[in-house]
């Protein structure tokens, strides 16, 4: 459209465009259309696409979504160019997903894999660094699965579809609090430890009350807080 066919308060071009008025009834059935083809090729998307996807899934669903807008809108696109490159969408998730499960390599390349980002009450700062993670999303996460003290996890992993998965260790070990700092309310629910004990800020590490003066022997940080239980 050239710039000196647009007019300001050309109600017909705002509301309906270039095209007639009988094209919103087109409209309305190349919607029906699509939207009845795009239901038929999500459900042998598999269920996946409900549930938290992978990064391959997630590729699928933005494809999708510029495929069917043309079909559904533009005039001088067919119906059966925009099914037919669904149909192309649904078969490249098909082949890649049965590539990686014939093929552990693959598989990696393709999803992904998992990252450790505590171990044994540590964080693993390089592993929160790398995914461009912080330390409040990590204690979200830790509130999230009412783990409240970061000596208490035993595992914690980044998954490859952005999901974390969390396996606690019931042992009473004094360790860092991921509970709020200001509320002090909540901090009730803690209880002091039996010696003193100092947490690192930066990692979770702990040591005895003489670490106050010394860095942090896993993450070189020099910012300790009481440790709790």
């Amino acid at each position: 459209m050239n710039k000196e066919e647009i007019e300001f308060g050309d109600w017909q071009r705002i509301l309906i465009g270039n095209a007639p008025a009988e094209f919103l009834l087109e409209v309305l059935i190349r919607t029906v259309i699509v939207y009845c083809l795009l239901i038929v090729v999500l459900r042998f998307l598999g269920k996946r696409m409900n549930g938290q996807i992978t990064n391959l899934e997630m590729s699928v669903m933005l494809t999708m979504g510029a495929i069917v807008s043309p079909a559904m809108q533009l005039p001088d696109r067919g119906i059966l160019s925009g099914l037919v490159a669904m149909l192309c969408a649904l078969t490249f998730l098909r082949v890649t997903n049965l590539l990686g499960f014939k093929s552990r390599a693959v598989e990696h390349i393709v999803q992904g894999t998992e990252t450790l980002l505590i171990k044994d009450g540590i964080i693993q700062l390089d592993a929160m660094a790398q995914n461009r993670l912080s330390h409040q999303q990590i204690y979200s996460a830790l509130r999230s699965s009412n783990v409240y003290n970061l000596s208490k996890v035993k595992r914690m992993y980044l998954e490859a579809y952005g999901m974390f998965s969390i396996f606690s260790d019931q042992a009473d070990r004094p360790g860092l609090s991921v509970l709020p700092p200001y509320d002090d309310e909540i901090h009730t629910i803690h209880r002091p430890t039996a010696e003193p004990t100092l947490a690192c800020t930066n990692c979770g590490f702990t040591a005895p009350t003489a670490a106050g003066n010394q860095p942090c022997p896993s993450c070189q940080a020099n910012q300790w807080v009481n440790a709790i239980l």
